[in-house]
């Protein structure tokens, strides 16, 4: 299979990946790499998505690294080719992360990413759907896998009491929030929050973050 040639205009220079990044630039740059080449000709990321690998996905979930507490567990829900998780465990090394997905060829492929990363002491392949997976984490993240009202039900038990659901979302986040109002208040959720995160000047659209306490 032919691969796309990889576009590098979004792509921060090696000063900026160090801001972002501190120690990780080379594995940043190396995920990027694993992604638009492995990562196109295994499926786990789509063809058209290999020359905007910085902005729509990279810069687009370190924006969730910054509501994690020092230290903490965070399980990313439907991995894939580790987004966010991937990003979230290179932004953040005092973090330990768990890659929950229920697919054979994508956690063999996350497993592969994380040998080739160097990140194995502090990052974890789980083969699991959400709702079989019984542990319990501070935090709980995914991007890309369901509407919230389907997303929640997944999800809740894996969060621990006091623990946080932090969504990347796009524009329609509010009316995620609303659509599954009846469900969080069945679910006695602490609290529901909508922030619109700035963006970077490698990416310049915000984004937006669904933060739920349990």
């Amino acid at each position: 299979m032919s691969l796309p040639e990889v576009s590098r205009e979004t792509a921060p220079s090696r000063l900026r990946l160090g801001e972002l990044f501190p120690g990780s630039e080379r594995e940043i740059e190396l995920y990027a790499e694993l992604l638009t080449t492995v990562g196109v000709e295994r499926g786990a990321i789509g063809p058209r998505e290999a020359d905007r690998i910085w902005d729509r996905h990279i810069l687009n979930c370190l924006r969730v690294t910054e509501f994690f507490e020092q230290d903490a567990e965070v399980i990313d829900v439907g991995s894939g080719a580790g987004l966010p998780g991937l990003v979230i465990a290179l932004a953040r090394p005092d973090l330990k992360v768990t890659l929950l997905e229920p697919l054979l060829r994508r956690t063999v492929i996350l497993t592969e990413f994380i040998e080739a990363l160097g990140i194995g002491d502090r990052v974890r392949v789980v083969r699991a759907r959400a709702e079989d997976h019984g542990g319990e984490y501070r935090y709980v993240t995914a991007r890309a896998v369901a509407r919230l009202e389907k997303l929640l039900p997944m999800c809740w038990s894996l969060l621990a009491p006091g623990g946080e659901f932090i969504v990347l979302k796009g524009v329609d986040a509010v009316h995620e929030v609303k659509e599954a109002a009846s469900l969080l208040t069945r679910l006695k959720a602490k609290s529901v929050e909508v922030i619109e995160t700035a963006g970077y000047p490698e990416a310049p659209q915000p984004g937006r973050v669904i933060r739920i306490e349990r």
